[in-house]
């Protein structure tokens, strides 16, 4: 069975930092390429950014300069760094895994606020 299971979470102040992490297992983690999106009450979800298998990253211009993604293959996780957080960033964030099939966690509340 697969699990994505993101934690990491939390209320931040806007400038602060978060880092996010989304443990994998029942995959060959290493195949896969790992995604963040993130979605607002009532807003599409988007893309925040990308890790290849081979750990070319991408991001949207949103995040660009502020977020960076990470994975551990050993550890089968992906994690992602949140700096100089806005209130806009304020969301629930996902992990995803794409090798052909696609998989998605349940998702991490991010607050930013004063």
């Amino acid at each position: 069975q697969v699990q994505l299971v993101e934690s990491g979470g939390g209320l931040v102040q806007p400038g602060g930092s978060l880092r996010l992490s989304c443990a994998a297992s029942g995959i060959t983690f290493r195949l896969y390429a790992m995604g963040w999106y993130r979605q607002a009450p009532g807003k599409q979800r988007e893309l925040v950014g990308v890790i290849t298998r081979g750990g070319s990253t991408n991001y949207a211009d949103s995040v660009k300069g502020r977020f960076t993604i990470s994975r551990d293959n050993a550890k089968n996780t992906v994690y992602l760094q949140m700096n100089s957080l806005k209130p806009e960033d304020t969301n629930v964030y996902y992990c995803t895994a794409v090798c052909g099939s696609e998989y998605w966690g349940q998702g991490t509340q991010v607050t930013v606020s004063s």
